[in-house]
């Protein structure tokens, strides 16, 4: 997969010394700045020297060496120019960069794919004697987006690499199809393409005799998680529970993650060399309760409407112009499409008591959450001192680099007050960079407001789109966009200013996805502006406030939400539907709202995860590993920030390699994961830490380091919440908990150190996993920059989770807690891990 979207070192614990029981971080005087060894930079995960680097590509084992190939841009930081990377390895831990291996060329993008050994020379690339490396990969054509299946071979055990004159092998004529994972298969003697119909959230799976002529044998699909794309599928047969007689394959598919971005899960099932068949039921069936509506008897009943975006009765399914809505109950729904997106208004059921515990109900549409305080987008009283309607952007504002010549631009954005905006996407799209600024001005308000659209690239990360007030030289306040065309209000506090001399700078260095910014008015008030209120949701209102809500996630496809009502049984409530929103995916679909007992599991809830972190996508596994093992790596990102981490002069890790089995567990197959047991190699000297009593507290352990691996014991006895925190100092901590009510594991990065470059990226992801006996265990990799999370309950049961973490070079403590009561930790081992970079 790859995808169009719109450092001072840390201080080096340099050696691991005994200090009592603990391994003690040493602190340098002079912070390392050395290549490999900047701030942030991992010390036993895979990066690249310098630019950007996504998608692991063409893993295979080849004479002794792991191959890692990987999406790569050899001429920057962020994604574009996407060529293939290369790196090899004899211990799957230290890693050796070679020379560029696929470049992209003027017609082609080198996108997804993977490598394998022709043992028989069936493309005739090589001979029998020097059997080539092909790789697959998919040929994304710059001048019409179009993805394509096809080839290049090296016969020099993959330094240098050949595309073959034939391309395209395969060529379905969609942009969607993409990322083709290749083996042989045996039992037809023909190899085998797994590759994804990204828009259809499908695989489909094609065999070829050469790995030129392709046939399509089935697809598989929609099933499991279908809120994002589907991409970087893998297919692997598996023994279960170590008998090699009862084997299970695997179907791995990247898509929209339950931690919020990009994840990626799995299937279990049959694979009869023509079809995938998944092990997992084909419905779902959500708790019954009492059903406020449906939406079956062909009117809304005693609901009552506002506005038109709702019309006069429940929707029979799709509106004209509308793209296929599916997952709703019976024969009626909700659907403010009534009028297309442009429409607006509310639903609102009438009084009822809150009896039961869960509110149940489908949703499905836009992404357009309801915002606490939010208004009619309308300006605040006061002076404008900009609205960019003239021909240029007023008088004294000055202009460098792409806009030296430019003016305002005419467009119709949502919350746009006037013809026109400043847009920095004129005239040069999104490759243009410069300035534009104001003249000097004297700040005599408390506030300034302005509104902001398009690319989320804070003025304090590299190559921002950002407005700076500056005042004496220095940038006092700034705002950037959030990755949208909606103008939304932003309030800069000016009281500490009045008085002074200033000036306002538009600043545009992003030259890749979204890299633009647009502004609209600019005010001088004495109050701050209230965000617009552009909301799809479903909202639950008790006493007039909105105490519960949801939205869509921009696809027409309902899915399962369930809000605890636990704390509001006895109350008067009522649901409130609406619809404010007039741009793209400007409506809201529900159905089926009942009060139940239990709540109901929504799609990414019932799919079965390989990692519930937020930062472990598009993975891959190694064609040929020794002994048969099946080794996977990913991604350590997410798109939802990807190209906002703040890293130079790289951008993007691998994690650490792990190896895949299955085993059985409460009656299910279920796959389990450890790191590779080479991992040891770089372990120092161990530390023991024995049986400590946590009450209501946290308890500094005798361990400390940037790069570790930890074995921890734990029984929650009657705490609450209880676990680890690394990562500690200050006030900064990543913490690995279970919390005994949801019955989770969770990994909390809100306080882990830098996380205010993307407002998605601070955050709490949970994994679900049942105890026995209280009794948890963890094994944890921290590096200098993520956390890597194996958690079982010592009874088959495991969950893994992976995020990355941004702390402060001098807060390595760890330290155990409990919450609201005591837990013990029976054990901890503990490890510093050697860093895998020369000095």
């Amino acid at each position: 997969m790859s995808r169009t979207t719109r450092p001072r070192r840390r201080l080096l614990a340099a050696l691991a010394v005994l200090s009592g029981l603990g391994l003690v971080a040493a602190s340098s005087a002079v912070a390392d700045t050395s290549l490999y060894h900047e701030q942030y930079r991992p010390q036993f995960h895979f990066t690249p020297a310098q630019n950007w680097m996504n998608d692991p590509n063409g893993l295979i084992w080849y004479k002794g060496q792991y191959h890692l190939f990987f999406q790569y841009n050899p001429s920057g930081n962020t994604w574009g120019n996407m060529s293939w990377g290369h790196a090899v390895s004899s211990d799957l831990v230290h890693w050796k960069q070679l020379p560029l291996a696929i470049p992209q060329d003027d017609n082609e993008m080198v996108f997804s794919g993977s490598v394998v050994l022709d043992k028989n020379n069936s493309t005739g690339f090589g001979t029998k004697t020097n059997p080539p490396l092909v790789a697959v990969y998919t040929s994304q054509q710059k001048a019409t987006g179009k993805q394509e299946q096809a080839l290049a071979y090296s016969t020099d055990g993959g330094t240098t690499w050949t595309k073959y004159s034939g391309n395209p092998v395969l060529d379905i004529d969609s942009a969607n199809f993409r990322d083709p994972k290749v083996f042989w298969y045996a039992p037809t003697k023909s190899w085998l393409m797994a590759v994804a119909l990204s828009d259809q959230r499908k695989v489909a799976f094609y065999s070829s005799p050469d790995l030129k002529k392709w046939t399509h044998l089935s697809d598989f699909g929609p099933a499991g998680a279908t809120g994002g794309v589907w991409e970087c599928p893998d297919l692997f047969p598996l023994p279960v529970d170590g008998n090699p007689k009862k084997t299970k394959w695997v179907l791995v598919v990247g898509t929209q993650s339950i931690a919020g971005g990009t994840g990626t899960q799995y299937f279990t099932g049959d694979f009869d060399g023509t079809r995938f068949t998944s092990d997992d039921p084909s419905g779902y069936t959500a708790p019954s309760g009492t059903t406020l509506n449906g939406f079956e008897s062909g009117s809304y009943g005693d609901w009552t409407t506002t506005g038109t975006a709702f019309g006069s009765a429940p929707a029979p399914g799709t509106l004209p112009d509308q793209q296929s809505v599916s997952g709703y109950q019976g024969t009626g729904l909700v659907n403010s499409y009534n009028g297309g997106d442009g429409s607006t208004g509310t639903l609102t059921s009438p009084d009822f008591t809150v009896d039961k515990r869960y509110m149940n109900f489908l949703v499905g549409g836009g992404n357009h959450p309801h915002i606490d305080g939010a208004g009619d987008g309308s300006a605040p009283p006061g002076q404008v001192f900009a609205d960019f309607s003239g021909d240029t952007y007023g008088d004294g504002w000055t202009a460098t680099g792409s806009f030296a010549n430019s003016g305002p631009t005419t467009e119709s954005l949502p919350g746009q007050l006037g013809p026109k905006t400043l847009d920095t996407y004129n005239p040069d799209g999104d490759p243009g960079t410069g300035t534009i600024t104001s003249p000097t001005f004297t700040i005599t308000s408390k506030y300034i407001d302005l509104q902001t659209a398009m690319g989320r690239h804070p003025n304090d990360q590299p190559d921002p789109t950002a407005v700076n007030l500056i005042v004496d030289g220095k940038v006092v306040a700034t705002a950037t966009g959030a990755n949208s065309a909606d103008l939304n209000w932003n309030s800069w506090d000016t009281s500490a200013y009045l008085g002074k001399q200033a000036q306002i700078q538009v600043v545009d260095q992003n030259s890749g996805g979204w890299g633009h910014i647009a502004v609209g008015d600019i005010v001088f008030s004495d109050q701050p502006a209230a965000p617009l209120d552009n909301q799809t949701a479903v909202n639950l209102l008790v006493d007039g406030k909105v105490v519960r809500t949801a939205t869509g996630s921009n696809s027409e496809t309902l899915d399962w939400n369930s809000w605890d009502l636990r704390d509001l049984i006895g109350k008067t409530a009522q649901i409130q539907v609406v619809d404010h929103n007039k741009g793209g995916w400007g409506h809201i679909l529900a159905d089926d709202f009942t009060l139940a007992d239990d709540p109901a599991r929504n799609s990414l809830q019932r799919a079965h995860w390989i990692d519930y972190g937020a930062d472990f996508y598009a993975s891959g596994t190694f064609n040929d590993a020794p002994d048969g093992r099946r080794v996977m790596l990913a991604w350590m990102n997410n798109w939802n920030y990807a190209q906002a981490i703040p890293t130079s002069p790289w951008r993007s890790a691998d994690t650490f390699p792990r190896q895949l089995a299955l085993k059985t567990f409460d009656g299910r197959v279920r796959l389990v994961q450890q790191p590779v047991g080479e991992l040891s190699t770089l372990r120092g000297r161990e530390t023991d830490i024995g049986a400590t009593t946590v009450k209501d507290a946290t308890t500094p352990l005798t361990v400390s380091g940037g790069t570790l691996e930890l074995q921890a014991d734990l029984t929650a006895d009657t705490a609450a919440r209880f676990g680890l925190d690394v990562r500690t100092g200050g006030k900064q901590r990543t913490r690995i908990g279970y919390d005994t009510a949801t019955g989770e594991v969770y990994l909390d990065r809100t306080a882990s150190g830098q996380v205010d470059f993307d407002p998605s990226f601070p955050g709490v992801h949970r994994a679900p996993l049942a105890l026995k006996d209280g009794r948890l265990r963890l094994h944890v990799l921290v590096d200098d920059s993520s956390v890597e999370v194996y958690a079982d309950n010592g009874h088959g049961g495991q969950v893994v989770l992976t995020d990355q973490i941004f702390p402060d070079p001098s807060n390595t403590g760890v330290d155990a807690f409990a919450e609201d009561g005591t837990a013990t930790l029976s054990h901890l081992r503990a490890w510093r891990l050697n860093s895998i970079w020369k000095k």
